[in-house]
């Protein structure tokens, strides 16, 4: 398939013309959800009920080898990619592919061409990807850095979803708190658990108007880079080499818009069963059915959070 050549200006007409070919040819599966609100420690959550994630873990529970077999090798979805899911070049080291199974619209993942270990740090190649998709469209970008925190695939790949997250409410849930952060502190008033976050000034007028250059992109991935790497300090979240190459020694999510980034240092994949990704960090839940909305809940989910990320540090200082 011939590359496509993806700009901020170009992305957005591209991912709209590959989801009608995807949805026409069933490479893309939309899934159906019920959505509903729980309020707690000052955010409107929005909660998902998602019954396709059941059905995906009975069928990890079938395709896992039984007792005593050998343990087969995770086929890698990215090497090949679907073509039919393609949406183009972000740059020379990565791609935008469709979420195959989505439950956002226009779900765009953006993934290295060569295979590369997701518990590797992002760099400066990552985030220009990510900011053609972000300069593109008003998006949250972001990544789940290991199983642990949410990463079903170990090939190297963020992700970015439309705003708003929630049509019948908060365009992104958790920006009440966000908004509350002091300027220059790494600190959200309202999160209880570690975390470090850090505002950001892409140019939002060039973005609206598509005029957004090679230049732009790269002091934009350069600005985010090494805010990036700030809040990995502050947050705590340890790195180590293996084979030479910088990768974390703490899982982690990452969240990202024009206007501001946040880490999140995690300890636990799920609580009481319901799986937790970067997008719970925004206020984003999904569970698989009444019971874990119900449990939900019971839990609260913002403590439900704080049970899947790291303790709160006293004293955090801040990022810069």
């Amino acid at each position: 398939m011939a590359a496509a050549a993806l700009t901020a200006r170009t992305l957005r007409d591209a991912i709209a013309q590959r989801t009608r070919h995807a949805l026409q040819c069933g490479a893309l599966q939309r899934i159906d959800t019920v959505l509903t609100h729980l309020d707690d420690g000052g955010v409107r959550f929005a909660v998902r009920e998602v019954s396709s994630l059941a059905r995906k873990e009975a069928a990890r529970r079938a395709q896992a080898p039984s007792q005593g077999q050998p343990q087969a090798l995770p086929r890698d979805p990215f090497l090949p990619y679907d073509d039919d899911l393609y949406v183009g070049d972000l740059s020379a080291t990565h791609v935008a592919l469709l979420n195959k199974y989505n439950v956002l619209d226009e779900h765009l993942l953006i993934v290295t061409r060569r295979f590369v270990p997701q518990e590797t740090l992002l760099d400066q190649a990552d985030f220009a990807a990510l900011v053609v998709a972000l300069r593109g469209f008003d998006a949250l970008g972001f990544y789940n850095g290991g199983p642990q925190a949410g990463a079903s695939q170990p090939h190297k790949h963020l992700q970015a979803v439309p705003l708003p997250l929630d049509t019948a409410g908060a365009a992104l849930p958790v920006q009440t708190l966000l908004d509350a952060a002091p300027a220059d502190g790494a600190c959200v008033p309202g999160l209880p658990f570690a975390h470090a976050f850090a505002r950001l000034d892409f140019d939002e007028s060039a973005s609206a108007s598509g005029k957004t250059t090679d230049e732009d992109v790269r002091r934009d991935a350069q600005r985010a880079v090494e805010t990036y790497r700030a809040l990995l300090r502050a947050a705590h979240i340890g790195t180590q080499e293996v084979d030479g190459v910088p990768h974390q020694r703490t899982p982690y999510n990452l969240l990202v818009t024009r206007r501001w980034m946040l880490v999140v240092a995690r300890e636990a994949e799920r609580v009481e069963g319901i799986s937790v990704n970067a997008l719970g960090f925004a206020g984003s839940l999904f569970v698989r059915d009444a019971a874990q909305r119900e449990a939900l809940a019971r839990i609260g989910p913002m403590t439900a959070l704080a049970r899947v990320a790291k303790p709160a540090r006293p004293g955090a200082s801040d990022a810069s």
